[in-house]
């Protein structure tokens, strides 16, 4: 047997091992499913989908799947210049989470579909494409399955990743399961990558066929009623707000330990200068309740936003010490309300967050030491005077509550976070004019 025939079986092993593992694994996969509905019941809604069943769609779709709330969120730009492009084509809309469902809700028009992605076993991916058959794929930024994508080629679907990212922790993974994910990467029709480091690393894990169009979150605009709201509920405060924005389990208690040393500090070295407010969200709604108690238990008292309403802050919530931010859709209102954030997964080995987003806003940002996950943004919004970087949380709580005392540096941090928010926009467009080709090609059939 020569090396090439040997390294294909190798791989066709590799995938029959994975299917059948995961196989192995459905019953516990659909498990975890229902363990998750108990508090987000949504998980629990329509699970034949997970299985590749569940109503029929239109053939000849553009197919987009973002995983969840930050990819659905970056597709929404996405998903208005394709339809400028071609408005006769309808968009089906996949998830694998219940937030990327839920905001998912608001791209639809009519003639759209929206399910679960089907879970990676060999049956339920090829129930997928039969039962839709979408004329083209689109997978948002790292959304790379072996069975999905080796089904899509059988089918005859070509699958686009879009607004694609991988880092040197993800490559590095990818390359120890190269017999897997090597031909899932080499099946992809082609990768549009926010960056030229991100292309460099598609390339190494197989991707044949890489252009660099840009950031999709830089095409992001927040809502204005939004941005109204939360300047209204900071509005008459008299005191800093500081936002731990999607923060992130393991973030937590030195969160809360960094914020109660600070009021002390201040408490003890100035009667006049305001305690601040921390304003604290986290990325993942099932830990809402679990935050609210570790903030009690550090004896700060707390205001949960879903107590308030529409009505806004009232006289108890204007004199906590926390506020929980328990709501979704609402970040833009929060960023607005805030004079800095703290980025939540760059305080622990997570990667970080989508930071662009918090700088459309107007919001300054102090960063971890992790960002790996939105590398170059970090940099480019500390080199752009949006964002700071900081060693600790101790280190970023003191800077941030720093500049909201100082109006006039504040200010200025935040007009630079919008000029940076507004210098690289056009990803949308531009990868709408690359994915013309394969839309007119495959509608056409």
């Amino acid at each position: 047997m020569n090396p090439v025939s040997g390294h294909r079986l190798w791989q066709r092993a590799a995938l029959a091992a994975y299917g059948a593992g995961m196989r192995l694994l459905l019953p516990a996969l659909l498990l975890r499913l229902w363990w998750r509905a108990r508090r987000e019941p949504l998980y629990g809604m329509a699970v034949s989908e997970r299985l590749g069943f569940g109503p029929a769609t239109a053939p000849g779709a553009v197919w987009l799947h973002a995983v969840s709330l930050g990819e659905t969120r970056a597709a929404e730009p996405l998903v208005r210049a394709l339809r400028l492009q071609w408005p006769e084509v309808p968009i089906l809309l996949t998830h694998g989470t219940a937030t990327g469902r839920a905001a998912g809700e608001h791209l639809l028009e009519l003639g759209d579909h929206q399910c679960w992605l089907p879970l990676d076993t060999p049956g339920a991916v090829r129930r997928f494409f039969r039962r839709h058959r979408p004329a083209l794929g689109i997978l948002m930024e790292t959304e790379v399955w072996p069975q999905l994508l080796h089904a899509a080629q059988r089918a005859g679907v070509p699958v686009v990743l879009a607004n694609a990212r991988l880092s040197e922790k993800s490559l590095r993974r990818s390359l120890c399961l190269d017999a897997l994910l090597r031909p899932a990467a080499q099946s992809l029709a082609q990768a549009l990558a926010q960056t030229e480091a991100d292309a460099q690393r598609l390339r190494q894990a197989g991707v044949v066929d890489v252009q660099v169009l840009g950031n999709l979150k830089f095409d992001q605009h927040p809502s204005a009623a939004l941005l109204a709201v939360g300047e209204s509920w900071s509005a008459g405060l008299s005191r800093p707000v500081v936002l731990a924005a999607s923060w992130r389990e393991g973030e937590d208690a030195p969160l809360l330990d960094a914020w109660r040393a600070l009021l002390e500090r201040r408490a003890a070295t100035s009667t006049s200068q305001p305690q601040p407010l921390l304003l604290l969200v986290p990325r993942h709604p099932q830990r809402f309740d679990e935050v609210a108690r570790q903030v009690t238990q550090a004896g700060l008292t707390l205001v949960r936003r879903s107590t308030w309403g529409a009505a806004g802050p009232g006289t108890v919530a204007r004199a906590a010490q926390v506020w929980l931010g328990d709501s979704m859709g609402e970040m833009p209102a929060y960023y607005a309300c805030a004079d800095a954030a703290l980025l939540g997964g760059s305080f622990a080995p997570l990667g970080g967050q989508n930071l662009i987003e918090a700088a459309a806003c107007a919001c300054p940002v102090f960063l971890g030491p992790h960002t790996f996950n939105f590398q170059q943004a970090a940099e480019g919004a500390v080199a752009a005077g949006a964002a700071w970087r900081c060693t600790d949380l101790d280190e970023a709580v003191a800077a941030a509550c720093a500049l909201a005392d100082r109006p006039a540096a504040r200010a200025a941090a935040s007009a630079a976070a919008v000029s940076y928010a507004g210098r690289d926009q056009g990803a949308a467009a531009r990868m709408a004019r690359t994915l013309r080709h394969f839309i007119s090609s495959t509608t056409a059939r």
